[in-house]
Parts: C-alpha cells; structure tokens; sequence
C-alpha cells in the first residue's frame, strides 16, 4: 500500500465521487476520513472507504464507460495494492 500516492489521488476521488449522483454520501465520509487522517495518521478510513470508491467507480464505468477515467480506477486501485 502506498499511503502517499493513495493522499494524492483522494482529491480527484472525491471530486469524482461528488459527480456521481449514487456518491456524494461517499464522497462526504471520505472527506471527513482525510481530515481525520490527518490529524491521527491512521489510514483505516481511508483505505476502506477508498476501496468503495473503486467498487462504485467500476460500477459507474459498467453503465457508462466515460463516467469515470480508467486511469483513475487504475491509479487508485494501484495505490491500494
């Protein structure tokens, strides 16, 4: 797991996940996650909540296959590896 890529990529997964009609409520924990990693370096949130967000970016890519980037579900599922 690479934490600092997977810090870098959040802002575009909640920007993307506020799109989504079926993610805003995601995008609002995951925020909330980032703020409460960052004050107490547990990545637990992040790491489940993110794992979310590629179940529900591939869910997203199924139905339409330009509502979410490939290289997006990529990156992040690479910085969760």
């Amino acid at each position: 797991m690479k934490i600092e890529k997977l810090e870098k990529l959040l802002p575009e997964v909640v920007e993307k996940l506020s799109k989504l009609k079926s993610g805003e409520a995601l995008a609002s924990e995951l925020s909330w996650c980032i703020g409460s990693f960052k004050h107490d370096n547990n990545p637990e949130g992040l790491i489940e909540k993110s794992q979310q967000a590629v179940a529900l970016f591939k869910e997203a890519r199924e139905k339409n296959s330009k509502a979410v980037s490939k290289k997006l579900v990529e990156s992040l599922e690479k910085a969760l590896s």
